[in-house]
């Protein structure tokens, strides 16, 4: 591969950039050109000020302000050459020059001007004006700003502000070439993110996903041989879409693909091409996709292309057209590929279900990737990515951390290295332990623990409380095994009952969904086998034991009386009941409350019979605070399954 381009930063251009030829950019985080703005703003500001500073120096005519009662000691003495009067003012000049009113030593003024109170004697001023042979002026003897000179000083803030704003707007756009749109619809540009040591992203920097670098491996050959695929009349497609839940890797991949094959790879969010105007979001998607081409072969990228990519028509509230025409400008310039450019789309969404039907069918986006998340061995070797920089001590086991690691996407599992590294730097250590990887684990999957004083009664409460859970895990058939019990807060939680399977599972049993919703129950049914009362901390354990009793009725085809149908849709963020007639609402519910009643009753009943088990498991949680789970059978009286996990 080629040796990596610096990332293209183009203060005109609204995407990021990687592997560019010939580019060439400020530092990149930007901050040169913002210091550069900074710095002319500045300077304008300055000489603002220096304007006005001197226009009042200049337009000055030295009239200094006495009080009357100065004036008319002036006039007494003879020393008035001439006055002019309009309403109160009256505006003079001296014989002979008069000192300043505490001016200090050599302050001196010849003009003055002066305002006549009201209770002055008109007559008695007039009778000494003609005894002292003052010469009354017609026009005034220091004439102020004319309308030209007050028009430039009260206009010149505005045209300064409007300066401003047009040179932070060609800064931030690239001039004003683009009209208005142009101005109000650029952003500063950010670099594509690279590897610490300069490098550009490959399939080296992705793992757990094999299956998905098969798919992607087409789109790379294509980019290095494309003429092997021409001689045969192949065409790569033109698009391909990365589904999947956040954090699986989809940004990841994309870049991956663009540096194993060392093409420039252009990467912007759909959200960056809606604007406030209509029109500028379409202009934009144009620009990029010519850029693109005049480097082709590229690799074009739109993540959260959801953002845009919505079903048209689907709403009549106004302020979709933009959103509409930067959909429509994206279906055109796909409809453009010919095939030959070497130009190829990828966009990524968590959020395939609700795109366009014309943005999906096949000549835009042929090619539709679901990226999940990884399995054992893929969090294995994902942890061995993100540790492969850190010192790790030799008791570091990742492979046990993966086994206790289902569901987990690649981000969350970035993010408990990075945890673990921030405890080893915490507790002033020199490499990362099995120790600060475990601690890590539970503040990401528990929660960080609250400093939080309970009174003994509540304690004691939350100790049965998590051993209700606890018990009833240990004793449901085919359970996932408990891996620690805790009544130290933690998050929101007063106490928290850890249980994950030993491999990951893909499709679930009614026997073993039962045996969650007992086991959830089980906190609220101990505190009232133990104390006979309900409290609310069973909010959350509801939650769940509802959301999984209406999977069964309602989607997963698990009750008798509904039977086999998908009476609500999917996706949680869906309206209850948008699929289902009022009636079969009514039975879905009558069904779920039946399931989760007897599930209930079933969990008292176990406890019931294994109180003594429940007793101990209570006491030990009071005494240590937290269980293992090694611990946690053994006071329990069960076989634990840690040594068959370890395998």
């Amino acid at each position: 591969m080629t040796d990596p381009v610096p990332p293209r930063h183009d203060p005109r251009q609204d995407w990021r950039t990687e592997g560019v030829p010939g580019g060439s950019s400020p530092s990149p985080d930007g901050r040169g050109a913002g210091r550069g703005c900074l710095v002319q703003l500045l300077v304008l500001v300055l000489v603002y000020a220096a304007f006005g500073f001197l226009y009042s120096g200049v337009r000055g005519d030295g009239t200094t302000s006495v009080d009357y009662t100065v004036f008319t000691q002036q006039l007494d003495a003879g020393n008035v050459a001439s006055v002019y009067s309009r309403g109160s003012e009256i505006q003079g000049t001296l014989k002979k020059p008069g000192e300043v009113p505490g001016g200090g030593k050599g302050g001196t003024y010849t003009h003055f001007k002066t305002y006549k109170p009201a209770f002055a004697d008109d007559a008695q001023l007039w009778s000494e004006i003609t005894r002292q042979k003052v010469a009354v002026a017609a026009e005034p003897l220091a004439q102020g700003p004319g309308l030209g000179e007050t028009l430039l000083v009260s206009l010149l803030p505005t045209v300064l502000l409007i300066a401003v704003w047009v040179f932070v707007a060609r800064r931030m756009g690239g001039g004003l070439g683009g009209g208005l749109g142009g101005v109000l619809g650029r952003k500063p540009p950010k670099p594509v993110g690279m590897r610490p040591d300069g490098g550009r992203t490959t399939f080296a920097d992705v793992a757990g996903i094999d299956e998905v670098e098969g798919e992607l491996n087409d789109v790379v050959a294509f980019l290095k041989n494309p003429d092997a695929y021409r001689r045969l009349g192949a065409k790569m497609p033109r698009g391909v879409l990365l589904a999947g839940p956040p954090g699986t890797g989809k940004t990841l991949l994309a870049r991956a693909v663009a540096g194993e094959a060392g093409v420039p790879f252009f990467s912007a969010s759909a959200s960056e091409f809606i604007e406030m105007i209509v029109g500028v979001g379409a202009s934009r998607v144009r620009e990029l996709f010519a850029e693109a081409r005049k480097v082709a072969p590229s690799i074009v990228f739109i993540d959260e292309i959801d953002t845009i990519g919505r079903a048209r028509g689907g709403s009549s509230v106004g302020g979709h057209d933009e959103r509409e025409q930067t959909l429509n400008q994206i279906l055109t310039e796909m409809d453009g590929f010919s095939g030959s450019e070497g130009v190829i789309v990828i966009a990524a969404t968590n959020r395939v279900d609700v795109l366009d039907a014309a943005l999906t069918r096949p000549g835009r986006f042929d090619r539709v990737v679901s990226v999940v998340p990884p399995d054992r061995g893929g969090r294995e070797a994902i942890l061995r990515i993100h540790t492969r920089a850190m010192p790790l001590a030799t008791d570091v086991d990742l492979a046990r951390i993966a086994r206790s690691t289902p569901g987990m996407t690649g981000a969350e599992l970035a993010n408990l290295a990075n945890e673990a590294a921030l405890l080893a730097v915490k507790h002033g250590q020199d490499r990362v332990t099995q120790k600060n990887l475990s601690e890590a684990l539970e503040k990401v999957q528990l929660g960080a623990e609250r400093p939080l004083v309970m009174p003994l009664e509540e304690r004691r409460r939350t100790a049965y409380h998590e051993s209700g859970h606890a018990l009833l895990g240990m004793l449901q058939p085919g359970a996932d095994p408990v891996r620690k019990i805790t009544i130290v807060p933690r998050g929101r939680a007063l106490g928290v009952t850890l249980s994950t399977p030993d491999t990951d599972k893909y499709a679930y049993t009614a026997e073993y969904l039962r045996g969650r919703i007992i086991g959830a129950l089980g906190g609220m049914a101990a505190e009232e086998v133990v104390f006979g009362v309900v409290t609310t901390g069973a909010e959350n354990d509801l939650e769940q034991v509802t959301g999984i009793a209406r999977g069964m009725v309602s989607r997963w085809g698990m009750s008798e009386r509904v039977g086999r149908l998908s009476a609500l849709p999917g996706d949680s963020r869906q309206p209850y009941g948008l699929l289902a007639a009022p009636r079969t609402l009514d039975v879905i519910d009558a069904e779920v409350c039946r399931i989760v009643e007897e599930c209930y009753e079933e969990a008292r009943t176990t406890l019931r019979a294994h109180r003594d088990q429940l007793d101990a498991l209570a006491a030990a949680l009071l005494e240590h605070e937290t269980l293992d789970e090694p611990d946690a059978y053994r006071i329990a009286g069960l076989p634990s399954t840690a040594a068959g996990s370890e395998r």
